[in-house]
């Protein structure tokens, strides 16, 4: 055991043995800061430096047996055995919170990892601006592809010392505990745990009472934390676990405790963005899903938002952005699920608002038959914001062809002469640029139907040759930007639309054959996926035939 330690990482596992030597690995690998006086390095100041708690929650695979092995030859490294599995990550994490000595305090999942350097950017931040919590940039990496997503970048963009709970309310937005560094008398002194048991998204909850306590909190751009991201993992994390109703329920019953804590607090700048940030993310998320889902979980989720929103009052859903505002004020105003393209076409990032465009009394409203849903600020937004739609439909004519249409936005896209659409790809797992195709655009219809088309030949083949041949599939991105007559211009996502959304092979000097298949995003954007060689016909037909 290391006496004193500066920091102690706390890890907590349940049947992980695959990971959860990596994530213990990244943690024993941390470094702290140089110290005044030369000290510094894995040892730190009087010998102090940084220990690990692992805490096997009772676990019925290798996991326990993995620890052990690992600390055998590790004397920094600690493992806890609870002889009964908690049903949840918070009572495990105060376990190691209760065990450890260091004067600052972190959590480590046992699927993530934490990179080289992140404990000690936050030490030093925490150390040099005298603060008892500071965070840094956590990245989602998309596995295996290893894309990495930030995870709220606009937070942690420059250093940042928030000297009060109200200067810091954007904080709230980001409910990870795992990215920060706490100082752990700050949270002793303030009773700061997380919720026992089987709490789902106990970190809410922990996060709320950590920023209630009105701590000053130093912020860096350093990415001090990689969230693995493991959609084909047979068992799903609890945050990409959303196939049962059960987990929204529960989101919204941490949500709610989370602001109650905020209010009993008396901080009310932190309840009402708390409430801000459940329409602008929460919400959205699970709206974008929601045409996936059966009947029975539709009408559930349903009446658990409604019942819910109806305690938001309206400046909570003024606070919220256009998009997430119109989509709550749906929810409120109908009893029974419906609109669920529109719906989850405008919750999509961004957000796209098909047709019909209704009006009542001259303003803009959702449809003929809720004209009390009023799509407040459409008529004020600038051109880059609104929530244009772009169809791209796939020509079954021919490979590559695309038929686009733009529709007009209760004329403010009239008003600016569209001229001309870029369409440019992307590969999702790099974000290299591939190749732009450019087409004039052509006015057609009129009134609510009104809008503009265009057709393209994609460069497939370009796609396969400028990043090197890939047998298994690489999905690509399509944006559009739109230039105007008048100066003026924005980008959009395209919506995938019309039969011609199946896979093709075609032919390719350099590689015999190209896969190429068009498909719709869950938030219904226009992708492709792009494979090539005869190894990719073989490995698509074995998978095929497996099922």
């Amino acid at each position: 055991m290391t006496p004193s330690a500066q920091v102690s990482i706390v890890v907590i596992a349940f049947n992980d043995a695959g990971h959860v030597c990596d994530a213990v690995r990244s943690a024993l690998a941390q470094e702290l800061p140089e110290q005044p006086g030369g000290a510094g390095g894995p040892d730190g100041p009087g010998g102090s430096g940084v220990e690990v708690i692992a805490v096997n929650d009772a676990s019925t695979d290798g996991t326990g047996a993995a620890l052990d092995e690992l600390a055998r030859t590790e004397p920094r490294l600690r493992v806890l055995h609870r002889d009964e599995n908690s049903g949840g990550c918070g009572t495990p994490r105060n376990d190691g919170l209760r065990a450890a000595t260091g004067r600052f305090v972190m959590f480590l999942d046992s699927d993530d990892v934490l990179p080289a350097g992140a404990v000690r950017a936050l030490l030093a931040a925490a150390l040099e601006h005298d603060v008892p919590v500071a965070a840094g940039a956590c990245v989602r990496r998309e596995l295996p592809a290893r894309r990495d997503v930030p995870w709220q970048p606009a937070l942690y963009r420059e250093a940042a010392v928030h000297e009060t709970a109200g200067s810091g309310a954007q904080l709230v937005r980001d409910t990870l505990c795992v990215n920060k560094l706490y100082e752990r008398a700050f949270l002793t002194g303030h009773g700061i745990t997380f919720p026992e048991g089987r709490f789902t998204y106990e970190d809410f909850v922990f996060t709320a009472r950590v920023l209630a306590a009105a701590p000053r909190i130093a912020t860096i751009p350093d990415s001090v934390y990689i969230w693995h991201v493991r959609r084909s993992a047979a068992k799903q994390s609890i945050s990409l676990d959303r196939k049962d109703v059960a987990n929204w329920r529960a989101r919204i019953e941490a949500h709610r405790t989370s602001v109650q804590i905020f209010r009993d607090a008396g901080q009310k700048a932190l309840a009402e963005a708390a409430a801000t940030k459940f329409l602008d993310h929460d919400l959205r998320m699970y709206v974008r899903e929601l045409h996936t889902r059966g009947g029975d979980y539709r009408a559930e989720w349903w009446r658990l938002t409604r019942e819910y929103l109806s305690g938001f009052d309206e400046a909570a859903l003024r606070a919220a952005r256009a998009p997430a505002r119109w989509l709550a004020r749906v929810v409120l105003a109908s009893p029974a699920p419906r609109d669920l393209d529109r719906l989850t076409q405008l919750a999509a990032r961004p957000g796209r608002l098909l047709p019909p465009y209704a009006e009542a009394g001259g303003q803009a409203v959702w449809s003929a038959d809720l004209p009390g849903v009023e799509l407040e600020d459409l008529g004020s937004k600038p051109l880059h914001r609104l929530p244009v739609t772009i169809d791209a439909e796939p020509a079954a004519s021919g490979p590559g062809i695309l038929r686009l249409r733009v529709h007009d936005l209760y004329g403010r896209l009239a008003e600016a002469v569209p001229e001309s659409i870029d369409v440019e790809l992307r590969r999702r797992r790099d974000d290299r640029r591939g190749p732009v195709h450019t087409a004039a655009l052509t006015p057609v219809g009129s009134g609510q139907g009104a809008g503009w088309t265009a057709e393209v030949v994609l460069d497939i083949a370009a796609l396969a040759d400028g990043g090197g041949a890939s047998a298994e599939p690489e999905p690509w991105d399509l944006t559009a930007r739109v230039s105007c007559a008048d100066g003026d211009g924005f980008r959009a996502a395209l919506r995938a639309t019309g039969p011609g959304l199946r896979r093709r092979v075609l032919p390719s000097r350099r590689h015999a054959v190209l896969l190429v298949q068009p498909y719709a995003t869950t938030g219904g954007a226009l992708s492709l996926r792009v494979a090539s060689g005869l190894r990719s016909v073989w490995r698509i037909a074995a998978r095929r035939l497996g099922r």
